[in-house]
């Protein structure tokens, strides 16, 4: 089954796969130390830490494990972040995650939350899952916001790739 959000647009943005030549677009997402510091283990050098991300989504592309798609703004046509459906392993069961991520610039002006609700549109009008989660660290409020605002509720909590988290659930 294919988990990529293909051609899909909402008012403001535009889905589109992420390409090798965002990668000096997304790196400034990896040098901003805010945008790491809910999350443990990440590579320390940015650069780094931006060619791992970008490794992640051609594997999930390339493996059917869905991925993060580049977000474009409509009315600057620039990259604004990225988001999609993941299929992951949280206690060894599969799922499919609601997945965000926003360039510190664009924070605050709901672009996360609409990215993650065309997510969600998405993976139930082509039957992808009967339920889809948010993977978020227990101390990241202003994401948890942003799931609970796009219908989920906290599920429960967990540690994932060692980092405590709370699952957040939403069932069609």
């Amino acid at each position: 089954m294919d988990y990529l959000v293909n051609n899909i647009t909402s008012d403001r943005l535009l889905f589109r796969k992420l390409t090798p030549s965002d990668f000096e677009l997304w790196l400034p997402f990896h040098e901003d130390k805010r945008t790491s510091k809910f999350w443990n283990g990440l590579p320390k050098d940015p650069r780094t830490a931006c060619e791992a991300d970008f490794e992640r989504t051609f594997y999930r592309y390339k493996n059917k494990l869905g991925g993060k798609f580049a977000l474009i703004g409509k009315q600057n046509n620039k990259l604004l972040g990225l988001a999609g459906l993941l299929i992951q392993e949280v206690n060894h069961k599969k799922e499919l995650e609601i997945a965000y991520s926003l360039l510190p610039e664009y924070w605050g002006f709901g672009y996360a939350l609409e990215a993650a609700t065309e997510c969600k549109i998405f993976a139930q009008k082509n039957n992808l899952s009967t339920s889809l989660i948010s993977i978020i660290h227990i101390d990241n409020i202003p994401s948890q916001n942003v799931a609970i605002r796009n219908g989920m509720t906290l599920d429960f909590e967990t540690t994932y790739h060692d980092n405590p988290v709370y699952i957040f659930k939403t069932i069609r």
